[in-house]
């Protein structure tokens, strides 16, 4: 079942109007109404073939053109066009689901900046070609980092297959005013971004971003609560995290951020499951409390993932991060010691390393700002996923 939702001009006169959506299929019909719902029936969906042919992912994103005929009194009176991809995504039993299986995320923290143009990419194809170095690089998914990004840009997500994490940008700090536009704006962010199939988990908030005192300030520790219970009544069929990093107030995914710098240590902390559990109960890997007792639960059986990881940095003046290297030779050896301490454990659902690109003075991308990667292409998705492809 395919569910449509169309808004139109309300008429002034009582006539017949129905939408027809191909194969010539009507929803519904209305007199004098702004909005038109149904529901679309695909019969190949219910057999076990036929609809794994048909669902979306990053490894087939199939997608299904929809075309649209808007009748007055049985003449056509408006057409439209667009596409749509059919896929579910969930949790259960620590696992992240993508089409009801198991699904493990690999993602990297997207700023989608570029020097020249900032948070809007400096041509149309740009943005397909940041897809495409997301993906040759290894990655499932991308994090995107405190912006709504481009409309455009999911369009070639939803066109090659990347997995999108949707964030938006957070408060400077907090302020009654500051939680009012922010509750605002996730309402017009959730009803932007849910049509598209690559958009499969929200993140309203970053860490405690705007709220710092989250785990003394009821207020703020309320604030994000509420945007889990909002985005969660506006889209049901997505995962949402709290707020991603630690100190979580509730949500679905445990999504930790854990820069430990040695390769040992940080395998350590999710060699296992007792030494998840561990890493979970304890300070945490940012010296946080990963979960907040005293908030919201998360839920039960929540997938584990360390949503920000690495961000290893070139030894250069001006520039900042978790740590440096002098080298291609010592970032190849420092990246991929991290990538294989959580690749190999058993528990985790997925990661996301920081990040893609160096953005200003943060220069621990795995590409320069103008995207031009710091190894070789094949040699970081040999890395990134452990497999070597020679």
């Amino acid at each position: 079942m395919v569910r449509v939702l169309i808004i139109a001009p309300q008429s002034s006169r009582s006539t017949r109007r129905s939408v027809r959506v191909s194969p010539r299929t009507e929803v519904t019909s209305f007199q004098r109404k702004l909005r038109v719902q149904g529901v679309v029936d695909v019969p190949a969906v219910r057999n076990m073939q036929d609809r794994d042919r048909l669902l979306w992912s990053p490894e087939h994103p199939h997608l299904i053109d929809v075309s649209l005929e808007v009748l007055v009194d049985g003449e056509m009176h408006d057409t439209a066009a667009s596409y749509l991809g059919l896929r579910t995504t969930g949790i259960d039993r620590g696992h992240f689901l993508l089409n009801g299986e198991p699904y493990f995320v690999r993602s990297v923290l997207e700023q989608g900046y570029w020097p020249t143009s900032h948070l809007t990419a400096p041509t149309l194809k740009a943005y397909r070609a940041e897809v495409e170095l997301i993906k040759e690089l290894g990655f499932t998914a991308a994090r995107i980092h405190q912006k709504v990004e481009d409309p455009r840009f999911l369009f070639w997500a939803d066109r090659l297959g990347l997995l999108i994490w949707g964030e938006t940008a957070n408060a400077y700090a907090y302020s009654p005013r500051a939680a009012a536009a922010l509750t605002s704006e996730r309402t017009e962010i959730v009803e932007q971004c849910r049509p598209h199939p690559s958009v499969v988990t929200w993140v309203p908030m970053n860490e405690p971003w705007g709220v710092r005192d989250l785990a003394d300030s009821a207020p703020q520790k309320d604030l994000t609560i509420a945007l889990t219970a909002l985005t969660r009544a506006l889209d049901p069929t997505r995962p949402v995290i709290s707020n991603d990093g630690y100190e979580l107030t509730g949500g679905d995914i445990i999504a930790l951020h854990d820069y430990t710098t040695d390769a040992q240590a940080l395998a350590a902390h999710y060699a296992d499951e007792d030494a998840t559990e561990r890493t979970i109960t304890g300070r945490g890997p940012q010296r946080r409390r990963p979960i907040d007792d005293a908030a919201q639960p998360v839920t039960e059986d929540a997938p584990v993932m360390v949503t920000e990881f690495g961000g290893i940095a070139d030894a250069a003046e001006g520039t900042w991060g978790y740590v440096t290297v002098s080298t291609p030779e010592e970032f190849e050896e420092k990246m991929g010691g991290l990538f294989a301490a959580l690749n190999a454990s058993p528990v985790l659902a997925g990661h996301c390393y920081t990040q893609l690109t160096d953005t200003l003075q943060e220069a621990n991308g795995l590409a320069t700002a103008d995207r031009r990667p710091k190894l070789d292409a094949a040699e970081l998705r040999a890395l990134i996923t452990g497999r070597s492809e020679s």
